[in-house]
């Protein structure tokens, strides 16, 4: 079973995972979520989807993670794998088609130290909260990821094909627009051209939401009631 609509407090638990499948549990609009998902698509792996509401979560979910964090991982044996990172490397290590890690410890040790300093910036704006620190923050990261491809010369972050590094930095990216801070991308033109091939890509297309989406769950957050099935 895979639901788009979110299970909240007093919701009746889902079954069993079914074999040959692996369960997510996410929320629709969560881009540490959403990394799993672009996993999950990219490798086409068989999986259904579980929704949770974030502020009445059930009880059932709490059991599987006490921290209510998404993504959670559920295999048919009853595992439990929690933590965006830590969902999409045990991903790629179980299902082996389409590695997206790459093959050497040296390799995979580069994209883990790129994203552990590319996660300390946070993205999602408070109501009236000021941001001018974020706004040079962002300008400053976003100048070295530019300068990162103007000097490996490849399409994306790990060579000339999308690999894992590509999809944990995508959500953060994917939502710069709602977040009315996409202009601090300007003067970063590698940079653009890799959001724009980002784009083309089959999971990408497959996980994102329109702007307009996007912009209307914002306003929901940012005023403290966020509405994690609208559109539905």
């Amino acid at each position: 079973m895979s639901t788009e609509r979110s299970f909240a407090k007093g919701s009746a638990a889902p079954g069993p995972v079914p074999k040959g499948h692996i369960r997510l549990y996410s929320m629709r609009f969560c881009p540490f979520a959403q990394r799993a998902r672009l996993v999950l698509s990219a490798k086409g792996i068989k999986h259904e989807i579980i929704n949770v509401d974030l502020t009445d979560k059930p009880d059932w979910f709490l059991e599987k993670n006490p921290l209510g964090l998404v993504p959670v991982l559920e295999t048919s044996a009853g595992e439990v794998i929690m933590e965006s990172p830590i969902t999409c490397d045990y991903l790629d290590e179980v299902y082996p088609e389409r590695k997206l890690l790459p093959s050497s410890p040296f390799g995979k040790a580069q994209q883990k130290m790129m994203l552990e300093d590319f996660s300390k910036i946070p993205m999602l704006k408070k109501k009236g909260e000021d941001v001018s620190g974020l706004e040079a923050e962002l300008k400053e990261k976003f100048s070295k990821l530019d300068k990162d491809l103007v000097n490996k010369k490849t399409k994306f972050f790990g060579g000339d094909s999308i690999t894992m590094i590509d999809y944990m930095m995508w959500p953060f990216f994917e939502r710069l627009e709602s977040f009315e801070l996409k202009y601090c991308l300007d003067g970063t033109p590698e940079l653009k051209k890799w959001t724009e091939r980002m784009l083309e890509d089959m999971a990408v297309k497959a996980t994102m939401h329109s702007q307009d989406t996007f912009k209307a769950f914002h306003a929901s957050y940012v005023d403290g009631k966020p509405n994690y099935d609208y559109g539905l």
